[in-house]
């Protein structure tokens, strides 16, 4: 049987002999389901389609045909789950169609939820939140390390953590960015905000001031500054040999770089009598 090239990035569909000779009698036979029988992709990770590009794309198909057929996963009685094709599944809905061609494939939620994750973003269409919420996905499916994630998908591990960053945003920010009324440079930007109802103020500002990336990052530095007195402060390390102010720098530029993968790291430092305390939590999920 030969794998689907998103089964040999995650390891999916290593079957059973007997269960590949199932499926070896018609694996790729294209077949005519009824569209109304038909249903979206749960774990699509598109959330937004645009109306006009579908419609477009009924256009090509009814001048053209649909050249390639759907992909579907059989569901409970005469029903169908999209794995991939929805964009054409939706054309064909705008034609009318009652039949459309489809291939059925034997998948598990996994399997099906990673197929089409993936496949998105290798069209590299999805908006910031939408690539995000997929990376998270997988994280979560395969039980990966972002460093494993971006190894598989052939990015930077830097890009994938920053992208999830964006999903610590409070909800108002996201939908601005899925709604493209902000950057992903902006959304970055208020991420150094760490109070969410600032973070939202500051976004109603930027919509409303039409503010760019640099006059952002302006309104942050302004923000942020007044609250420096009130940060918790880090003992100066007065009076202690080189080699602990040594030791204790080492250990806070190293939670500064866990911090920059997406972890959400907190530490508290203690000056005590006879030594310095340092309580570092790091949870063990993701949020």
């Amino acid at each position: 049987m030969v794998l689907h090239p998103f089964n040999r990035i995650f390891g999916l569909g290593d079957k059973s002999d007997s269960e590949s000779e199932k499926e070896a009698y018609h694996p790729d036979e294209v077949i005519q389901l009824p569209v109304k029988n038909i249903r979206a992709n749960r774990y699509q990770p598109r959330s937004i389609f645009n109306e006009e590009k579908i419609k477009e794309l009924a256009q090509t198909i009814h001048t053209h045909g649909m050249i390639q057929p759907i992909v579907v996963r059989k569901l409970e009685e005469d029903f169908y789950e999209i794995i991939a094709g929805e964009r054409r599944w939706r054309a064909a809905q705008l034609l009318e169609w009652e039949n459309i061609s489809a291939i059925i494939r034997e998948m598990t939620d996994a399997e099906t939820a990673s197929v089409a994750l993936i496949e998105n973003l290798q069209r590299e269409e999805l908006t910031v939140v939408e690539e995000a919420n997929a990376y998270a996905s997988l994280l979560e499916l395969h039980n990966l390390t972002q460093e494993a994630l971006a190894q598989r998908l052939g990015k930077n591990q830097s890009t994938i953590a920053n992208k999830l960053r964006l999903l610590k945003l409070p909800e108002e920010v996201q939908q601005a960015l899925l709604d493209k009324k902000i950057t992903e440079r902006h959304a970055r930007a208020l991420i150094k905000l760490q109070d969410p109802e600032a973070q939202i103020k500051l976004l109603e500002d930027i919509l409303e001031h039409d503010l760019n990336v640099k006059q952002t990052e302006e309104q942050i530095a302004k923000r942020n500054s007044p609250k420096e007195s009130k940060k918790k402060k880090r003992p100066k390390l007065k009076g202690v040999n080189k080699d602990i102010r040594i030791a204790m720098n080492t250990i806070r530029q190293s939670l500064t770089m866990v911090s920059d993968t997406g972890i959400d790291v907190e530490s508290d430092e203690k000056d005590l009598d006879d030594y310095y305390q340092i309580t570092i939590k790091i949870p063990k999920k993701k949020s």
